[in-house]
């Protein structure tokens, strides 16, 4: 008998005739002879209309009541999925994140798992259900109130607790049959990846690949968790994410795939003093915004005026806060200026094989060239070269580097929801 972990993604059970759907698949694999603990996300768009809902309310809605307004999303999901399930005749129990043992630190909004005490889902498997867990929630001990994970938290709530019961696999259904070479939306003839390593693909969700946030992909990693990433729409084998052992052998290919993220936007600090530590000082200002800084690239200095413009990228929804904190220390710094540009696209090459592979730099700069896309910013790692251009472009810069490095299948990628999770 294997114990699987099973998420699905909003357009997953996004209607009625959905949750019927994804119940016959969970009792079929019941029924074959497995374990099944289940993660549901809300159905649909249910997460943006209820905040959208709350702005209409009120704009300065607290962060403790918007998470007890959003986890309502995930408990109609679960309840209505345990009620499918129980009418095809297989015993289901349904739980909210808490209830499931879900332990966070308090940060409302996007807390952090600190500790996972599944007893009520083992209890249940041992009874023989079905176990249906809330994803996207937790519970802070310290405070007694509920919280959220944020973006993607659903997936690392299915991966937290395949972790935490040892389970054989974690499977991420979505509305496409994997992982790809590139998002089929943009590139139509982007391959299906059967194998990629978790390094591959904690590249790839950072480049803003979307069918795998990079917090579950980083839990998947640290506790060794194997994921399935596939369809619910049909019963194909989609994408392996795995975690090679220490010394085995694994011939990859030379590049995994090609990802856009239209996100971010970039800060330009004008006219910054070219001495030590005014960097140093700048991003100790940005940081106490809690803001995810991505590339940063600092100019060669003037030397007639000793003066330096440093560039950032950032997530467009941290923009204005971080414009705020750096003009309040415009004094303290000495810059002369702020620059904020949200028209920009990032595109990112991964693969593994760029360590053994020579001239993939320059086969990726010469087809943005030919195509007449110009480069901003670049920044590369070992297995990553990520270039920042104009966000008009970023979908023929997709595929331009999707042809040069050959990555275009034979048939059209299919999408069945319509919305990658």
């Amino acid at each position: 008998m294997s114990l699987i972990v099973q998420k699905y993604g909003g357009s997953s059970v996004a209607d009625a005739e959905s949750i019927k759907r994804v119940a016959k698949r969970i009792v079929e694999t019941r029924k074959a002879g497995n374990e099944v603990v289940v993660v549901v996300s809300a159905m649909g768009d249910t997460t943006d209309e209820l905040l959208d809902l709350a702005n209409q309310v009120t704009p300065l809605a607290t962060g403790r009541e918007l998470d007890m307004l959003l986890t309502a999303g995930e408990r109609i999901s679960m309840a209505l999925l345990a009620m499918a399930i129980k009418s095809l005749g297989q015993e289901a129990r349904s739980y909210t994140g808490s209830q499931a043992g879900l332990i966070t630190d308090a940060k409302h909004g996007s807390a952090r798992i600190v500790d996972v005490t599944p007893k009520r889902v083992r209890d249940a498997l041992d009874a023989g259900a079905v176990a249906i867990v809330a994803g996207f929630q937790g519970f802070n001990r310290g405070t007694g109130d509920i919280t959220t994970l944020g973006r993607g938290g659903s997936d690392t709530t299915a991966v937290a607790l395949a972790a935490a019961l040892d389970a054989d696999v974690c499977e991420i259904y979505t509305d496409v049959d994997g992982v790809f070479t590139a998002d089929p939306r943009v590139v139509p003839a982007a391959r299906k990846i059967d194998r990629i390593t978790s390094e591959e693909m904690l590249e790839l969700a950072a480049a803003g690949a979307k069918v795998l946030y990079i917090r579950a992909v980083e839990y998947a990693r640290r506790h060794g968790v194997t994921l399935h990433v596939r369809s619910s729409f049909n019963n194909n084998v989609g994408t392996l994410v795995v975690n090679p052992k220490d010394g085995e052998s694994v011939e990859e290919p030379i590049i995994a795939g090609v990802a856009s993220d239209l996100s971010e936007a970039k800060i330009t600090v004008v006219g910054v003093p070219d001495v030590p530590g005014k960097a140093a000082q700048i991003f100790t200002i940005v940081a106490t915004t809690d803001a995810n800084i991505d590339m940063i690239v600092q100019n060669v200095s003037t030397a007639a005026t000793g003066l330096t413009d440093i560039s950032f990228t950032l997530p467009k929804s941290d923009g204005a806060k971080v414009l705020k904190v750096l003009e309040d220390n415009k004094a303290q710094v000495g810059f002369h200026s702020l620059q904020y540009d949200d028209q920009i696209g990032k595109l990112a090459l991964v693969g593994a094989g760029m360590r053994t592979n020579a001239g993939v730099s320059a086969k990726l700069f010469t087809a943005l060239f030919e195509a007449g896309i110009n480069i901003e910013m670049i920044s590369t790692s070992e297995i990553r070269i990520s270039v920042v251009t104009r966000a008009d472009t970023i979908n023929e810069a997709v595929r331009v580097v999707h042809r040069a490095f050959d990555l275009d299948g034979e048939e059209v990628a299919q999408v069945h929801g319509g919305t990658g999770r």
